[in-house]
């Protein structure tokens, strides 16, 4: 087979496993890094870079290697905004977590985040009780947004802020 050729579906197939893998193990494990996740990271790179270009280290195969991995993301990318099918495979949904002061514990168990860490995580947007809650979603990109009312003029805050959470959702 052409070399090249070659780097192309190796570099494809990659691609698209690390997409899945992400998918499955959830995408704020990537928004959320800490020192594990960037050795992690580091690790995954590493060893795929061999699957990618097989015994060709020139500077060609990495060229092309990368360049098969900017298309393969710029087409998934178009495909996740034009197709509805492709963005719910792809990406997960966003969950409701508090809705007026009211907790949704069967939502916090499917997604894996436990009482405390909901409660840090509205501590960290600068809201004491979860009473003060009106809204506070999971994003896809694993952050929580919080929205809350201000006791005193009675208006709606909006925060959002990257938490720690690291859910681990299997679709």
């Amino acid at each position: 087979m052409n070399p090249i050729l070659d780097i192309v579906i190796r570099s494809l197939a990659v691609y698209f496993f690390m997409v899945i893998a992400v998918r499955v193990f959830g995408k704020n494990q990537l928004s959320q890094l800490n020192a594990g996740d960037v050795i992690l990271l580091l690790l995954i790179s590493n060893a795929v870079q061999n699957a990618m270009v097989g015994p060709n280290n020139t500077l060609e195969g990495g060229i092309v290697a990368a360049l098969v991995l900017f298309v393969a993301n710029f087409i998934v990318k178009k495909f996740i905004f034009k197709n509805k099918f492709v963005r719910e495979l792809i990406e997960d949904q966003p969950y409701i977590l508090v809705k007026d002061g009211k907790v949704f514990p069967d939502v916090l168990k499917k997604v894996q985040i436990s009482q405390d860490e909901l409660t840090e995580s509205i501590h960290e947007h600068g809201i004491e009780t979860i009473s003060e809650v009106k809204l506070a979603i999971l994003e896809v990109d694993g952050n929580i947004s919080v929205v809350s009312i201000d006791k005193d003029s009675h208006q709606t805050h909006y925060s959002r802020h990257k938490t720690k959470i690291k859910r681990k959702f299997n679709p």
